[in-house]
């Protein structure tokens, strides 16, 4: 569909790529040092969101991103119990948000596959 070239607003992006104003990152906390690993990026620019900025993406920046490189993967028994409880904090602090997807994307898409098919049923009424 195109959106890997078009600068658009994000509801969330990894904080490899993120640049923020401080006065923004301080007016919303910074990030939550309780969520360790998994979610502390997305949680901050939910925040970000909630306070009325915008979160933009460029395809005008050149990043390279080395998922997992420093922290390692999810996979020992201890990190897999600190990512369920990271998820589990994550869907009781944004539930609604959880539920109804990403604002900065389409309704009339589906929320269950990336390949922005239609959703159906659709994921919101008609008035």
């Amino acid at each position: 569909m195109g959106r890997a070239v078009l600068a658009q607003d994000m509801i969330a992006v990894t904080a490899a790529c993120l640049l923020v104003k401080k006065s923004i990152f301080l007016e919303v906390g910074g990030l939550d040092e309780s969520l360790a690993v998994a979610f502390n990026d997305i949680d901050f620019c939910l925040r970000v969101h909630k306070a009325g900025y915008r979160n933009h993406w460029t395809p005008y920046a050149e990043l390279i991103h080395h998922e997992s490189v420093t922290r390692g993967y999810e996979d020992t028994p201890e990190k897999q119990r600190r990512f369920r409880a990271e998820v589990e904090k994550m869907q009781a602090r944004w539930p609604e948000l959880l539920a109804h997807a990403d604002p900065c994307y389409s309704p009339n898409l589906t929320a269950n596959a990336e390949d922005f098919s239609l959703a159906w049923p659709p994921r919101r009424e008609l008035p």
